[in-house]
């Protein structure tokens, strides 16, 4: 006699009886246990012409409303042909945003002036200082010589660009700059540095580079040292540098970015390195 499947009455005994409905599922194949669902990022519009649909536009030339004198009393600069321009004066007026930032994503074109003018740090000279502190160098560097960690590109004195992708003056260049700024214990000890990637007319220059603090600038400039870090607030304007030299600005925005603070669990220190009551640093 040929054995015989069991009846389906047989199944409904059973999940009667055990409360249960046997399952005929087939296992989840194993690529699923890789894979998440939630949370689903946020939604960006990003148009092939024009902003990220998060973006702060600083300047779309039409206003300097976003901008103010970095120093009480400094004049402002002035647009032309839709363009932000440095104008320079004797005792330089650096302008910054009235708006405070930390971690961010910068998009700003600049244009070298057309009739050249210096050379080395005098010509076609500015900067991008984010937080007022950590300056992308702005130079006219097509067949100008320089220190390379002060040319067109570089962390200023940290840095040097891997390449020069600079175009020559009166032409518009761009930057695209993601900047990570560093982070502070309560007691004002240093957690993590400040890191920068930077693009320079679409060309990586800066590939998550670590800044060693703050530019030398102003009272920092003339020493043979680079400035340690200093505590400061999460979020400071970030700054245009007048450096008595006409460079043009225009299409600035900033997306501020949320990066995930990932904390790592105390551990003791190996022996022989040095403790602390801090978290070792971590990538953001």
């Amino acid at each position: 006699m040929r054995p015989t499947s069991p009846r389906p009455t047989l199944f409904v005994l059973l999940a009667i009886v055990t409360g249960t409905a046997p399952s005929f599922a087939a296992a989840p194949p194993p690529s699923a246990a890789t894979e998440v669902w939630s949370p689903e990022p946020p939604v960006v519009s990003a148009p092939a012409t024009g902003i990220p649909s998060d973006a702060i536009v600083l300047f779309d030339g039409r206003n300097l409303d976003a901008w103010e004198p970095a120093r009480t009393g400094a004049p402002g600069w002035k647009i032309e042909d839709g363009a932000m321009v440095v104008v320079p004066q004797p005792t330089p007026s650096d302008q910054r945003t009235k708006q405070s930032f930390g971690d961010v994503q910068l998009h700003l074109e600049f244009r070298e002036p057309a009739v050249v003018s210096g050379s080395g740090q005098s010509r076609g000279n500015s900067g991008v200082f984010f937080m007022g502190l950590y300056e992308l160098q702005i130079l006219d560097s097509v067949g100008n010589p320089t220190y390379v960690n002060g040319q067109n590109a570089a962390v200023y004195k940290e840095h040097a660009p891997l390449v020069n992708a600079s175009r020559p003056p009166g032409e518009w260049q761009t930057y695209d700059v993601v900047f990570v700024a560093p982070r502070f214990a309560p007691d004002g000890a240093l957690l993590r540095p400040a890191r920068l990637t930077a693009f320079h007319n679409g060309v990586l220059v800066q590939h998550d580079v670590v800044l060693t603090g703050p530019t030398p600038n102003g009272p920092t400039f003339n020493r043979s040292t680079l400035p340690p870090y200093e505590a400061h607030p999460a979020k400071l304007p970030l700054l245009l540098q007048d450096h008595r030299s006409p460079v043009a600005f225009r299409n600035i925005w900033v997306r501020e970015l949320h990066l995930p603070e990932t904390v790592p669990a105390k551990t003791e220190p190996a022996p022989g390195a040095p403790s602390g009551d801090h978290p070792a640093a971590t990538p953001y």
